[in-house]
């Protein structure tokens, strides 16, 4: 089962994901290739796969990618070769993605294997407030860059089974917990 989190930069989508891992046996993720530079908090493998931009350009050539766009200025895509070894290991994958990715690997892979999508939803000036507070500190132009997706973002929640406003990280965790487990107990009886 592929469990996909999305929402715009700041949404929390990592913050769960990590909640996640730590909580659920059967959880693991899957951390996308890109070109941008680690930031401090980022662990190699873990919350990406750093690459250059002409290594991700090679794997769009040679088309070892599910689905891959170009968000915030930077190369972002998720590895066929990554997730298949996950889906073939059992376990519950849990993946943030942006909207973009979402309709990507949806389309692709929604006959080979359970997708559940997931969107967490925060107001726009709250959103400006957690960006604003990062340990990373973006610069006030990505910023504004990141606020401004935020309309299409929202435009794309029809592709979600689930959209949920995260403004209480506990009760958030919980309510996808909730979520996981009822999807997968549902799978396991089909």
């Amino acid at each position: 089962m592929l469990v996909i989190l999305s929402g715009v930069a700041g949404a929390g989508k990592d913050t769960i994901k990590k909640e996640l891992l730590k909580r659920m046996d059967k959880v693991t993720t899957l951390p996308s290739y890109t070109d941008r530079p680690p930031r401090a908090t980022d662990v190699v493998g873990e919350t990406y796969n750093f690459v250059t931009a002409e290594e991700f350009e090679k794997m769009i050539q040679a088309g070892e990618l599910y689905e891959y766009s170009v968000h915030h200025n930077h190369y972002y895509g998720t590895s066929k070769k990554l997730l298949n070894e996950k889906i073939q290991s059992g376990k519950i994958i849990v993946k943030d993605i942006d909207v973009n990715g979402t309709e990507g690997l949806v389309n692709l892979l929604k006959n080979d294997v359970k997708i559940v999508t997931i969107f967490l939803r925060v107001p726009k000036d709250e959103l400006r407030r957690r960006l604003e507070k990062r340990e990373d500190k973006p610069s006030i132009k990505e910023i504004e860059l990141r606020l401004n997706r935020f309309d299409y973002e929202e435009s794309k929640i029809s592709l979600y089974d689930y959209v949920l406003k995260n403004n209480d990280l506990e009760k958030t965790v919980q309510i996808i917990m909730t979520i996981i487990e009822n999807e997968y107990k549902m799978q396991q009886k089909n």
